[in-house]
């Protein structure tokens, strides 16, 4: 018997269904919100607002890069915020002992590839969950770093790269700080590994069907320990860029942070359970979180309010996409129950 036509129909609907991607949803919510904050909010598309607007998401942007690979290939680093403080701290240590900034700083990104390589180690050759592992130590590196440094703020880190860090100079004829900046290169450089090369189809392959893609011959436990490493680098720069932004190096910087990471990459439509999701709309993510954030400061909302959006946001990112998902599906399976 011939299948009847309405299959050859179904076909269609993807097509109109890209313009519908929650990726692109977000895209559009983001000059939504740009639109809305620059008609109802005074100084809001001022270039010093919007460069340090920019500034402010420096360090989530840079942690989002690696978290968004790793959601893709169906794991979480939740230790990146105490990660970034363990690092703050090292360099705020190293540099009250009279190292210059030049020497610390290979010293906290070997500290972070370390750090990320245990719990890499803990997920591929243990066995154990992510989720788990990483949790587990968000607390550990949080208590390192209030072992190395303490309760003490170190201050005094040298002009030039506290100016670089800053938002008082950006690339000449931008309102763009060199941090973003920075951020833009690499997530250039990180879309095109996602996205064109065989270790970014890699990642997919591991979040859709870990199993599948190792008996297809990709190699999981060492792709997963590069991210991980991949991912404790970033988080130990970031702890540098978020020092010097603000000037002072503490066990507690970055507390917290992690929450909103991960809802950035998930508002940005990457798939919780893997094997889903674009560079593009995490970064789209990002910014939205940050236009967010900017308007509530110049509305004068408290940070706790604040806080309560972004868990709000990380709720709907996560339901929403199921929520379309499973009204697509019902949809697609009336032609062929009728």
């Amino acid at each position: 018997m011939t299948a009847p036509a309405t299959p050859e129909l179904k076909e269609e609907r993807p097509g109109f269904g890209r313009f519908l991607r929650w990726d692109t949803v977000v895209g559009v919510l983001l000059v939504a919100a740009f639109l809305a904050g620059t008609g109802t909010t005074e100084g809001f598309s001022d270039s010093v607002n919007l460069s340090s607007a920019l500034n402010d998401t420096a360090e989530i942007a840079l942690l989002a890069l690696p978290m968004t690979l790793l959601v893709v290939a169906g794991q979480v680093d939740l230790s990146v915020a105490s990660m970034l403080g363990l690092s703050s701290a090292l360099a705020g240590s190293l540099w009250d002992a009279g190292w210059t900034f030049e020497m610390l700083l290979p010293v906290c990104l070997v500290v972070g590839v370390l750090g990320g390589l245990l719990n890499g180690w803990l997920v591929t050759r243990v066995g154990l969950p992510s989720l788990a592992v990483t949790i587990g130590t968000l607390t550990l590196y949080r208590g390192l770093a209030s072992v190395v440094l303490g309760d003490k703020a170190v201050a005094d880190f040298p002009e030039t790269y506290a100016q670089w860090a800053g938002n008082t100079e950006t690339v000449p004829g931008t309102f763009v700080p060199y941090p973003i900046a920075l951020f833009a290169v690499l997530a250039v450089a990180v879309a095109v590994v996602l996205h064109c090369t065989g270790f970014g189809r890699s990642l997919f392959a591991i979040g859709a069907q870990e199993d599948a893609a190792y008996f297809a011959g990709v190699r999981v436990k060492r792709i997963k320990l590069i991210l991980f490493a991949f991912s404790g680098f970033m988080a130990s720069f970031a702890g540098i860029v978020y020092t010097l932004r603000y000037g002072s190096a503490r066990a507690d910087n970055g507390l917290g942070l992690e929450l909103t990471v991960v809802a950035s990459v998930l508002l940005g439509g990457v798939d919780f359970d893997g094997g889903k999701g674009t560079l593009g709309g995490a970064v789209a993510g990002v910014l939205l979180i940050g236009v967010l954030n900017n308007l509530l400061t110049l509305k004068d909302v408290s940070h706790e309010i604040q806080v309560i959006v972004t868990g709000v946001l990380l709720i709907v990112s996560v339901l929403t996409p199921r929520v379309i998902a499973l009204v697509t599906a019902r949809r697609q399976r009336r032609p062929a129950t009728s």
